[in-house]
């Protein structure tokens, strides 16, 4: 590998990874990084400035400055003919076996997870590069040695790949530019795009992508550059890369429109990342002590302001001829429990009614076992590609979009939160970004919410269902306790196989869980919440 000067890799790349950094693409990704890296760091700070204006009282509102956008008439480019119907989509991470039972299924598109779900070590960022190299030429094998069997995509498989790279936030820490690391989305995306943007239209589908904790307008500004750039440098058509954004961010919701404006190109749809959006409602809203919000299980889609979210995006969106995609429900099948699966499932299927009833055009789930549970509440009632024709004609206030949930916070949420956030973050360290927890599936949004509420909670100092105030001493208390459940717990986890993640990672899990609890002492304890956990973790990764 030969790279010019100025670009310094750093990570330990798997031998069998070595073939995707040629001189073209890391030549490519440099470029993509000098034009763009700065205007990267620029937003960032801008995101700083708005914090510190909403920290000093300022709350989120639709900015006069862009009226003119929401009002006028225009909409977005229509998308291709295989991202037409959306009506059920599965998540995971960038990985070799998930990526083939992902494509093989009859879900209509597979998210390709390099965000939430996916450690970034390095080994599992190429390994995951190279997992998708092989799937967009209809290659991709596996061999199971711990299972005896064989994974194999079926090359005439029907499942439309999106690519999720990192948010702006996330800095790829292996690949320094000038010394200074470069984004992890421009890494993210370079890489796929070098390698795989023109197969993909040649075998009559497109480079596509999901975008992740946008929280300005500006911001999908940048990507839309970045898109255009890299069509521009492989002399590929403007406007062939398609994007799907989510709306996971309290200030996202406020810029809509904006926002399709910015990639009114290539823009086919915006997403209800719900679990990040209550992660940030908490995190925008951390200097407002009358917005603490009660047990993580009390916050569903029913509650007022998530749900006028849902049906604000969806009235955005088809306004504006885009689709409108519905979120994750965090259910997964029970093994070995008949009667706690069966209502697992109907807890999936009254979500999903509710997004249906909303007027989404499709949804989200994270296990295959699902597809068919999601696909059928949409079948039932939308008989067409989608349901881009409902418009309710309602549009919601800012206060409505603000309106906190009420509900209790008990006890038994507290060490939940603990317990989740804990667990979660041992397997991250570990190398396993998707991890079920109770029979719930957990990423990085969820314990994001774990987390802040455990801040929230203490630095307000919240009751608990019964009147006991959360303090640092009862938080202490109470991770003492639950410490040793997790670790028992993460190495059960590790024997089993793990469920959602390599053997390896999860075993490491359960060595991981006493550097889990320092590392949540410090997120809980701080004067204000880091804005990501990942960010610190990622310096305890290789």
């Amino acid at each position: 590998m030969t790279t010019p000067p100025e670009l310094q890799i750093t990570g330990n790349t798997p031998p069998e990874c070595e073939a995707l950094l040629t001189p073209a693409c890391i030549a490519f990704a440099l470029r993509l990084a000098q034009a763009f890296g700065g205007e990267a760091r620029a937003l960032l700070a801008a995101r700083e400035e708005a914090a510190a204006r909403r920290d000093a009282g300022e709350l989120p509102a639709f900015a006069p400055e862009t009226e003119e956008i929401r009002k006028s008439e225009w909409q977005v480019a229509p998308p291709p003919p295989f991202l037409q119907d959306r009506r059920v989509e599965i998540t995971a991470p960038a990985e070799r076996k998930k990526t083939i039972l992902a494509l093989n299924s009859d879900a209509k598109v597979f998210m390709a997870d390099f965000e939430d779900s996916l450690t970034p070590t390095w080994a599992n960022l190429m390994r995951g590069q190279l997992a998708l190299f092989d799937a967009a030429r209809g290659e991709c094998t596996m061999r199971d040695e711990t299972r005896n069997k064989n994974y194999a995509l079926n090359p005439e498989h029907k499942c439309a790949l999106i690519v999720r790279p990192r948010g702006w936030h996330l800095q790829e820490r292996h690949v320094l530019l000038n010394g200074v690391p470069i984004p992890g989305a421009l890494w993210d995306f370079a890489v796929f795009f070098h390698h795989n943007a023109k197969i993909l239209l040649e075998r009559g589908r497109a480079p596509c992508f999901y975008l992740p904790k946008t929280e300005h307008w500006r911001e999908a500004e940048l990507w839309e550059k970045a898109m255009s750039f890299a069509e521009k440098e492989h002399s590929l058509p403007q406007n062939c890369a398609k994007a799907t954004l989510l709306i996971e961010t309290l200030p996202a919701v406020f810029q809509m429109h904006e926002i399709l404006h910015a990639m009114r190109g290539r823009l086919t749809g915006l997403n209800c990342g719900r679990w990040d959006y209550i992660f940030s409602y908490i995190k925008t809203l951390r200097a407002f002590p009358e917005r603490v919000l009660p047990g993580r299980e009390t916050v569903t889609m029913a509650q007022p302001f998530l749900a006028a979210y849902s049906r604000e995006l969806v009235e955005t969106c088809h306004k504006r001829g885009a689709h409108a995609m519905g979120g994750m429900s965090a259910f997964i099948p029970i093994r070995g429990d008949e009667k706690a699966n069966a209502k697992a499932l109907e807890q999936v299927r009254a979500d999903k009614r509710r997004e249906l009833a909303n007027g989404h055009d499709g949804t989200w789930v994270a296990h295959p076992d699902l597809i068919a549970v999601a696909r059928e509440v949409f079948d039932e009632a939308m008989p067409g590609e989608n349901q881009k024709t409902f418009l309710a004609g309602k549009t919601h206030s800012a206060e409505q979009l603000l309106q906190t949930p009420e509900g209790e916070i008990t006890a038994d949420g507290f060490d939940n939160n603990i317990h989740v956030a804990l667990h979660y973050i041992a397997a991250w360290l570990g190398g396993a970004g998707a991890v079920p927890i109770f029979n719930l599936m957990e990423d990085a949004a969820t314990a994001e919410i774990a987390r802040t509420q455990l801040w929230q909670w203490q630095k307000y100092g919240a009751k608990l269902q019964g009147g006991e105030t959360v303090t640092a001493a009862l938080f202490e208390e109470r991770l003492k306790a639950v410490l040793p459940k997790v670790k028992t717990a993460a190495s059960k986890f590790a024997e089993a196989g793990g469920g959602a993640t390599s053997e390896s990672a999860n075993a490491a899990a359960a060595l991981h869980t006493y550097a889990a609890a320092e590392l949540l002492r410090d997120l809980v304890r701080s004067d204000l919440p880091p804005n990501f956990l990942t960010t610190p973790a990622s310096e305890m990764i290789d």
